[in-house]
């Protein structure tokens, strides 16, 4: 892919307005902070997705600190600062990764695209609306918190599945996360993802909090610009993966969960999770 200026993306929607989602099947996973395991878990979705027969692509969205390729143990020649500068095609990008499925990683420490620029925001819905048709489900492993570049990489996402931890800021930045997109993108609904879950029912009652929280201070403050009450933000809770000695294991061996010890007890949830997402987002159709 060669970006072409002189024939501009533009959205139909005013400028300030975040973009409609590209049209597909996309899911945005996404946290409110670091270190939360939101790339471990992209990279292992896709794995589990691909097992079930999927066409999948990561897209590492994160893309000023990318760490994706340090997961998946890849050494990338081209990234997509190659591709957005023209020096190789989208094609010469995209990499298999183990597990199966496919990626296209970004460089890491590019001051560039660490702010959302008119150029990184043409180029990155370029590549979107090229590469999205292609595969069953895209998903976009973006960066923590809430920076303009990441709110642009989530306003392109049909889905967004947020994860987050048991600890106190992991849950105070998910819910300002949370609040940012119910309020600036309307957002209806939020998929929660709780991981090094110590107990049982942990996300269920993480996710509870968080709705109750968000219904009080949120759902009343939601106006449209004709002064209208908007529809409140649902959070659904897609499941929770334990905590668990083989994802300390496969990550510093720079080793997928999924292909190492997928009958683990965080391999089977993350494959559960999966099947979830396969049911209700990815083909729904085919479950109803």
């Amino acid at each position: 892919m060669t970006v072409d200026r002189s024939q501009p993306v533009t959205d139909p929607i005013e400028e300030g307005v975040l973009l409609r989602p590209v049209k597909g099947k996309v899911i945005a996973v996404t946290s409110g902070k670091g270190g939360v395991g939101k790339t471990f878990v992209s990279a292992n979705l896709a794995a589990a997705l691909t097992r079930r027969g999927l066409k999948v692509l990561v897209l590492d969205a994160d893309l000023g600190l990318a760490n994706l390729d340090v997961v998946l143990n890849l050494y990338p020649k081209l990234t997509l600062h190659d591709v957005f500068t023209g020096k190789a095609t989208l094609d010469d990008a995209i990499l298999k990764a183990p597990g199966g499925f496919s990626v296209i990683l970004a460089g890491s420490g590019m001051v560039e695209y660490s702010r959302l620029t008119p150029e990184v925001r043409e180029d990155f819905l370029v590549l979107m609306t090229e590469v999205v048709p292609r595969y069953d489900v895209v998903l976009l492993d973006t960066g923590a918190g809430i920076s303009d570049v990441v709110l642009f990489a989530l306003s392109l996402a049909s889905e967004v599945l947020l994860v987050a931890t048991p600890e106190p800021t992991s849950l105070t930045d998910a819910y300002a996360t949370i609040k940012v997109l119910a309020t600036q993108q309307r957002r209806q609904r939020i998929r929660i993802l709780v991981n090094q879950a110590s107990r049982p029912g942990d996300g269920k009652a993480i996710t509870t909090q968080l709705q109750m929280v968000l219904n009080r201070f949120v759902g009343a403050a939601q106006k449209s610009q004709a002064g209208d009450a908007l529809p409140g933000i649902r959070l659904v809770h897609v499941g929770d993966i334990p905590v668990d000695a083989a994802v300390k294991e496969a990550v510093m061996r720079r080793q997928l969960l999924l292909t190492q010890t997928p009958g683990s007890p965080a391999g089977l949830a993350v494959a559960q999770i999966a099947g979830r997402l396969v049911e209700t987002v990815i083909r729904p159709d085919e479950h109803t």
